[in-house]
């Protein structure tokens, strides 16, 4: 999952060895063979302003449409044009908004400190390679062109658990659609963001019961006190929340696997393996 959080996508045009750990990799492939890689950036004009700004700033932020366009300094007319382009051409896609409105009608009133908010869709990478280089190598490609790393191997070292906890994110709601085929299909999955907060997954079953998870890919148990921050958190947002579901890359605490609640629901990362 960490080779293809970074070099998913491009598996054809590489050969993938493999390395006592995942920054040995990243040296050998980014820093001493960074030319291979960059050509593999296709087409090559996205390493151009302003498709470079663009990607830069999906690629480093939380990919809301127009948080996107302010962090690249491009115009919604311009930024509109430029993201339908891309879109297009299968660099990015578009994850819809699932929050209501917040005026319901054309004459609703809402509060003054509201006013300004917008309903945002994210736009997210196709590919987790170009999440990849825009969110990570881009940054430092002069640097690498002569060859020089340390800057870039030091800001992946310190940030690349990003990288691999969106993958998993999105296996774990792979597995939770997978889960419920057997029992009550579901109407709509994926991550859900509002203007209270955000969540990994939010799951509408085929009853209009809601499924809330989180994933933890951390190298440690997931204890009770996660699923009291969930409900907290569900409780902020005005969310009825039927089943909780948490998915934990190291397991669970003792007192969260004894814990006896039908609306609860436990995946650890031997789960995933119903996937393959």
């Amino acid at each position: 999952m960490e080779y293809f959080s970074i070099l998913g996508g491009i598996e054809e045009n590489v050969a993938l060895d493999y390395f006592d750990d995942i920054f040995s990799m990243v040296h050998a492939n980014f820093v001493e063979n960074f030319h291979l890689f960059e050509s593999l950036v296709r087409p090559s004009y996205l390493l151009e302003s302003p498709y470079r700004e663009i990607l830069i700033a999906v690629a480093r932020g939380d990919g809301k449409f127009y948080s996107v366009l302010r962090k690249a300094k491009i115009g919604e007319s311009a930024g509109e044009k430029i993201i339908e382009e891309l879109i297009a051409l299968d660099i990015l896609r578009l994850e819809k908004s699932r929050e209501k409105p917040l005026r319901e009608y054309s004459k609703h009133k809402i509060k003054k400190e509201l006013r300004a908010y917008r309903v945002q869709d994210k736009l997210r990478f196709v590919q987790p390679f170009m999440r990849f280089w825009f969110g990570f190598v881009e940054h430092y490609r002069q640097e690498l062109v002569c060859g020089k790393g340390e800057r870039f191997m030091e800001n992946f070292q310190n940030h690349y658990e990003r990288l691999r906890s969106l993958v998993y994110e999105q296996l774990c709601n792979a597995l939770l659609v997978q889960y419920c085929e057997a029992r009550i299909p579901l109407k709509s999955s994926g991550s859900y963001w509002n203007r209270h907060s955000e969540f990994d997954i939010l799951a509408v079953t085929g009853d209009e019961k809601l499924i809330l998870g989180e994933c933890k890919y951390k190298d440690r148990k997931v204890c009770k006190s996660e699923l009291t921050k969930l409900k907290a958190k569900a409780l902020q947002s005005g969310l009825d929340v039927d089943t909780y579901a948490l998915f934990s890359k190291d397991g669970f605490s003792n007192e969260l696997i004894q814990y006896k609640d039908e609306r609860l629901l436990l995946f650890d990362l031997d789960d995933l393996k119903h996937l393959l």
